[in-house]
């Protein structure tokens, strides 16, 4: 700790902390099952979630602690680029209305919990599903770290610094989560989302009238991207694809990641899930808003060592210090609601698909549960071993690279809900091109999730994800058309 802490903010911080937390132990007495011994009750909160319960939840791990922090970043940063998360979290709600039902279903009627079991059991393939699993796991485990990045922020700003903050947080996390599994986090998205709502609603609001109205906080913010040279209010037109294809490719990737998934599952019919896509851009409407906030810190003329701090840096800069703590608050509650859940959907694959598959194949249903939570534990720990140990741009890259490659496991996970057409091996081929291709090209970029493409006419750059899903999809039908069924190898 150090002479620039706010008591005030701090108080009010560790207040709503400990107010979760005992929400987080409530959890496992909350619409209690006759056990949590059992990974349907303690990963998937029974399949029993409605309307609102998956709304909270499903918005609570889909707009993470990191998005608060990391969107007004980028619009900071980049300006009218960063607000490529807008059509994308558009476009993935006809997708999650289209698709998910189907895939809920499928899941409901056979008994799965992951999107490894779902492929294994439409195509019979350990190979195919272990490598649908492992690749939401290395998919994850980045993203539960970008967690920590959306933490410290506000840790730091709060004026708490080094490692044990931001440890005893998650050693908290840890502890309910392994107790109450999904309902922890379930029950904490209601506070969450409401406290997150209040503070962008309260920001876009107050905030402009501080720095001289919207007319003010545009005009300052075109000026700073002038005055260094790079962002702007609009994007240019060497920008249109890039923007289009990297909101198309990220609304195909969200919902192939574990923990969506794991909201979808737990829903308690096709008819919630079709609702929730429904009600859920309510979310977009407020990831505008908040994205907004990257201009409004040119407007304060904020001095920032990095530009992840410059939603903390408004709220510490502009608000008193009981407001700036609830704000606090929110966002490290933000973190903990999605870490948790991405534990658990990592969590469920490595029992269901990993440990079942090949370790013990005759677990019984306590012992996938015990498994399961041991998992969450383990998970949750590596990731803040990398935050602590690793730079963090090293979790950045891997996050990015993990986008890509999740959004490589959708042609296995989604194309056997309306066709049988496809065999495994031939998805397996699609997969093995676009998750290595994929990251060759993102390598060969600079660690840019962006190529540029030259055909002839003016080059123009694109998503790797949907370059690597279009090789991906081009190898699996080639190798289903051009081998024999009856040659094909089972794997």
């Amino acid at each position: 700790m150090t002479t620039d802490i706010n008591s005030t903010a701090l108080a009010v911080f560790i207040f709503f902390f400990m107010l979760v937390t005992v929400l987080g132990f409530v959890a496992a007495r909350w619409r209690k099952p006759q056990t949590l011994a059992h990974i349907d009750e303690w990963g998937l909160g029974g399949r029993n979630f409605g309307t609102w319960i998956t709304w909270f939840l499903v918005g609570g791990d889909f707009y993470t602690a990191y998005t608060v922090i990391a969107v007004p970043a980028l619009v900071y940063t980049v300006g009218a680029y960063g607000f490529f998360a807008l059509p994308y979290t558009i476009v993935v709600y006809p997708f999650v209305f289209m698709v998910m039902p189907l895939l809920w279903q499928r899941a409901k009627d056979f008994g799965y919990v992951t999107a490894g079991d779902v492929v294994h059991g439409q195509y019979g393939s350990r190979g195919l599903e272990l490598a649908v699993a492992a690749t939401g796991v290395l998919a994850t485990m980045p993203y539960i770290a970008l967690q920590l990045v959306g933490m410290t922020a506000v840790l730091k700003a709060l004026g708490l610094h080094g490692e044990l903050p931001l440890a005893i947080a998650f050693i908290v996390l840890a502890l309910y989560t392994y107790s109450a599994g999904l309902r922890a986090p379930a029950l904490i998205a209601f506070v969450k989302d409401i406290m997150i709502y209040i503070v962008v609603i309260a920001a876009v609001a107050l905030i402009p009238s501080k720095l001289g109205g919207y007319a003010n906080v545009f005009a300052s913010a075109d000026a700073a991207f002038q005055a260094k040279g790079s962002g702007s209010l609009l994007l240019n037109s060497s920008q249109y694809v890039a923007y289009a294809t990297l909101a198309l490719g990220s609304a195909l990737a969200a919902f192939m990641y574990p923990h969506t998934l794991t909201g979808i599952f737990a829903s308690n019919s096709g008819k919630t899930i079709r609702k929730n896509a429904i009600l859920l851009p309510a979310y977009t409407l407020l990831l505008g808003l908040l994205a907004l906030l990257g201009y409004m810190g040119h407007a304060a003329n904020l001095k920032l060592d990095n530009a992840n701090d410059v939603v903390p840096a408004l709220f510490k800069a502009l608000f008193s210090g009981w407001f700036s703590g609830f704000a606090f608050a929110a966002i490290a509650i933000g973190a903990l609601v999605p870490a948790a859940v991405m534990s658990i959907g990592a969590a469920n694959l490595f029992t269901r698909n990993f440990w079942k598959a090949y370790v013990n194949p005759d677990v019984s249903n306590a012992g996938e549960a015990k498994v399961a939570k041991v998992t969450s534990l383990v998970v949750k720990v590596g990731a803040l071993l990398v935050i602590i140990f690793l730079p963090t741009q090293f979790a950045l890259d891997l996050q990015l690279l993990g986008g890509i490659w999740i959004l490589q496991t959708l042609p296995a996970v989604v194309f056997g809900l309306y066709t049988t057409w496809f065999r495994a091996p031939a998805l397996l081929a699609g997969w093995f091109i676009g998750f290595f291709g994929g990251t060759f090209l993102v390598w060969d970029a600079g660690w840019k999730p962006l190529h540029l493409i030259s055909l002839g006419g003016e080059p123009f750059t694109v998503y790797i994800g949907l370059i690597a899903l279009a090789a991906n999809i081009a190898v699996a039908v080639a190798f289903n058309a051009v081998v024999p069924v009856r040659t094909a190898v089972r794997v």
